[in-house]
């Protein structure tokens, strides 16, 4: 790798890690904690690469890229940032940043991006619209859009990209996940936000219903809720509406038709409830929402997002304590987003103190439909100490032996023996493997010194498979791992 890497970053820690694997890899380096610096060094023709946090003291590392394309169009950009939002990825991507990475990276891929970049030059195009970056940040800021998980990420790069592409889009997930969210940004964050945005549900079934939404988002959007949901004359109307939008003598103001969906909305083809040649008129693009337990590292960040939204809309503030925060991680959420929402603001309102207790907690979990007591199966990872408790000695355990089997098997049963006559909530073979899985990575990444090949020969698993399940797990760890 040769060449000369800018590096702006507020994080002494992360500039001087970055610093050193680039000067390893062959490059020069100049590094620095101010935007006024790095804007310096690039108007002085220095660097070439740069690498920008968003969140600076003097500014925001994206609303400088406009202004580097200016001076250096030449100069590619990567932009990383603990700013894990939907409006983050798509202003690096409208901004042409050359690659964006959500905080904590992974330092070789990272390195991998800073190569590609120094190996080619991201090619000048059109400047962004005047205004266009704020307008971005005046979006709606309360939507729930946030999440530093690999699924949730993954999510984000691709509504950026396809976000003003002139097709279709299907947004598949389960109840609850917060499809209709993302509709709604697909029309709210795009170039069509100055025009009108319709919704079409079972209940406007009629084609004077859909005459009007067609009118109301000329040129705009039209989101078809759960079109599976519509009985097949209904489908036939949507079909028709969709063909007349298609071929209009107004082609230039056809609005963008976004549909949601089930998690498997070809398996709707298969069974008769979607017609198939609606389904291939409205997936263009297919966007999958993962549900929250396939993202457990982003439901606390969540909840505290939404904790803060319910504030601002004039309930009281509120914060979890550490016991609440343990017991909500190991909580199934069945009705995922929604569910989480409706709880936070039911606790923001009743809580009888500014820390909402595990008690507060374990009564809203309750009254949605099951309580998740603390899971106390090798938790001392990630849960609070006050919510770890030693398993109660088995016959097994009691002669000295010690069996691991013997201790999950006693951690396991009071787990069991927490809700009685009831089960504990779906979902439970994940809950108990993530729960070993972190400590086992921890203590071996410890015993190794952090160095990846030797744990991962350790463990007997290949490297790319252990920075997968580091990245999953949201591990933080050092040296020449994931940074924060």
């Amino acid at each position: 790798m040769d060449g000369t890497v800018l590096i702006a970053d507020d994080d002494r820690t992360i500039r001087t890690v970055l610093t050193q694997a680039l000067t390893r890899a062959g490059c020069r380096v100049h590094a620095t904690g101010s935007l006024a610096q790095l804007t310096k060094w690039v108007d002085e023709g220095r660097g070439d690469l740069v690498i920008t946090d968003v969140m600076m003291p003097d500014g925001n590392g994206i609303d400088r890229i406009p202004e580097i394309r200016e001076t250096r169009p030449d100069l590619p950009v990567i932009v990383i940032s603990a700013q894990n939002t939907i409006v983050t990825a798509i202003r690096a991507t409208e901004a042409e940043a050359f690659e964006y990475l959500p905080k904590p990276f992974d330092l070789p891929d990272l390195m991998a991006k800073a190569n590609q970049a120094l190996s080619r030059r991201v090619r000048k195009s059109d400047p962004l619209p005047e205004g266009g970056a704020v307008t971005r940040d005046s979006a709606d800021p309360t939507m729930p859009l946030i999440g530093h998980a690999p699924a949730m990420q993954a999510l984000f790069r691709m509504v950026a990209r396809v976000l003003n592409a002139d097709l279709p889009v299907l947004i598949a997930g389960e109840p609850g996940v917060g499809k209709t969210i993302i509709a709604r940004s697909f029309h709210e964050l795009s170039d069509r936000r100055e025009r009108g945005l319709a919704f079409l549900t079972s209940a406007d079934a009629g084609d004077e219903a859909f005459s009007r939404a067609a009118e109301k988002a000329r040129g705009g959007t039209i989101v078809i809720e759960n079109p599976a949901g519509f009985d097949q004359a209904a489908q036939a109307r949507l079909i028709g509406m969709i063909e007349s939008i298609e071929a209009g003598p107004d082609r230039a103001m056809a609005p963008r038709i976004v549909a949601t969906t089930g998690p498997e909305p070809q398996a709707d083809v298969a069974n008769g409830r979607l017609r198939s040649d609606l389904y291939y008129r409205l997936a263009g693009v297919t966007v999958s929402v993962p549900p929250l337990r396939a993202r457990v590292d982003d439901i606390l960040p969540l909840a505290a997002h939404l904790l803060a939204r319910a504030a601002s809309q004039g309930l009281p503030e509120r914060s979890l304590s550490d016991e609440a925060a343990s017991l909500l991680r190991v909580h199934a959420f069945p009705g995922n987003v929604r569910e989480l929402e409706n709880m936070m603001r039911r606790l923001a309102l009743t809580a009888s103190g500014a820390a909402i207790s595990e008690a507060e907690l374990r009564e809203a979990l309750s009254q949605q439909g099951g309580a998740a007591p603390a899971m106390p199966v090798v938790a001392a990872a990630t849960a609070s100490p006050a919510t770890v408790s030693a398993p109660s000695p088995g016959p097994a355990m009691t002669g000295g032996t010690g069996r691991l089997s013997d201790s999950v098997e006693a951690h396991l049963q009071r787990y069991f023996d927490l809700h009685g006559d009831a089960l504990p909530p779906p979902g439970l073979y994940d809950r108990i493997l993530r729960e070993v899985e972190r400590p086992l990575l921890q203590v071996a990444l410890d015993a190794t010194g952090g160095n990846q090949l030797k744990c991962a020969d350790l463990l007997g698993i290949n490297r790319n498979t252990l920075r997968k399940k580091l990245t999953e797990l949201n591990i933080e760890v050092t040296r020449r791992r994931k940074l924060m």
